[in-house]
């Protein structure tokens, strides 16, 4: 079987860049606000990772032809991922926004995400998000040794569907640490008991993406945002973890 593990010395190091990281996403979340643009929201996320000491890591990501030209995705109320950060993107009371954002801190990659109101919202939406929370908090919960990557995947597929959502299938969630994304995929699907076994000093994204109707998702003509194909709502949410023997330890907690 492949070793998807980290040193524990590596481990520390991840774990600072992601409380860092924690922090900056904390703060650019306080900033969505009706009348405040996308772009403005990834200049002070860019700013922010670099005053750090670190790399915004989705900048210049992906294929050369077509590279993610921010550090922070944007996606708002039918996206589900990957939204590019535009100046003519200007959040509007009742929108809700996922953002999305990754750092290369002394070598080491973090990524974590939150969706969040712009205003007041609909009841739905706040129950989308509420459910999509919820399915990362329990997914973390089962992120422990002796466990299966199936297991993380249905416990966030259960949360979402009996609310009466849906998960996206197209996308996973992946190892991090000394890339963007690594092996393994941590699908927001699945069946208990399968998939790869959970060991102490893995380091997982585990990142739920809710559609309010169908799963299913289309690309954007930029190449980037995917959106639900029905139109309706997505949610998001991630942190960057560790498997240790006591159970999963959040890299990425924003506590600053």
């Amino acid at each position: 079987m492949a070793d998807y593990t980290k040193k524990p010395e590596e481990i520390e190091l991840i774990g600072e860049g992601g409380r860092i990281l924690g922090g900056i996403l904390k703060r650019t979340a306080m900033l969505a606000k009706p009348g405040v643009s996308t772009a403005e929201l990834n200049d002070f996320a860019e700013r922010e990772i670099r005053i750090a000491g670190g790399r915004p890591s989705f900048m210049g990501y992906g294929d050369k032809k077509n590279p993610f030209p921010a550090g922070l995705c944007t996606s708002i109320n039918d996206a589900v991922v990957h939204g590019v950060p535009s100046s003519e993107d200007i959040l509007q009371e009742g929108d809700i926004v996922g953002l999305d954002i990754g750092m290369e801190y002394k070598g080491f990659y973090t990524d974590t995400a939150i969706t969040v109101p712009v205003g007041k919202v609909s009841a739905r939406a706040e129950e989308i998000m509420k459910v999509t929370k919820h399915a990362l908090t329990e997914a973390i919960n089962l992120a422990k040794p002796g466990n299966k990557i199936g297991d993380l995947g249905f416990a966030m597929q259960s949360i979402a569907e009996k609310a009466g959502f849906s998960v996206v299938r197209d996308l996973v969630g992946h190892g991090v640490g000394y890339a963007v994304h690594e092996e393994p995929s941590v699908p927001c699907y699945g069946k208990p008991g399968t998939g790869i076994s959970l060991v102490e000093g893995m380091v997982l994204a585990i990142e739920p993406m809710v559609c309010e109707k169908k799963p299913r998702v289309i690309f954007d003509t930029d190449g980037w945002t995917i959106r639900t194909s029905d139109g309706g709502l997505a949610a998001h949410f991630e942190h960057t973890i560790a498997i240790t023997k006591n159970g999963a330890r959040i890299l990425t907690e924003r506590n600053n």
